[in-house]
């Protein structure tokens, strides 16, 4: 792992975005008044912290794995409020929607670099016969 300086950990700021979202999802049952919902409740303090972690690692460490783990959580709040049941509550679900709509879409701008380069090297390549 290597450390970035300040001024690469300042240009990712859609890691810091993520990282504020994470910690907003993560006291918003209280904040918003949907903390009684136990299933909404725990999804959104424990992907909470865990994409707040994960930012910051990314941030840190200028590491791309975490982008993956962003995304990949960032998706599942999209769907998590159809998955655990939680529809019903209509400002849990749009507040779990909306962060992972928005966290997902960070860690996709973050990574659609790297998606081009491999896409350039894979057409590059000769066949093998």
């Amino acid at each position: 792992m290597k450390r970035v300086n300040a001024s690469t950990a300042a240009a990712r700021w859609q890691d810091w975005a993520s990282f504020g979202l994470g910690l907003w999802l993560a006291v918003s049952p209280w904040a918003l008044g949907f903390s009684h919902v136990d299933a909404a409740t725990a999804n959104a303090a424990f992907a909470g912290l865990a994409i707040a972690l994960s930012s910051h690692y990314e941030v840190s460490f200028d590491e791309r794995a975490g982008e993956w783990f962003t995304m990949a959580a960032g998706l599942w709040l999209v769907l998590a409020p159809f998955m655990l049941g939680f529809t019903t509550e209509v400002l849990a679900t749009l507040n779990t929607v909306a962060v992972g709509t928005l966290v997902a879409a960070f860690a996709t701008w973050v990574l659609a670099p790297e998606k081009q380069q491999l896409a350039r090297w894979w057409s590059r390549r000769e066949p093998t016969h």
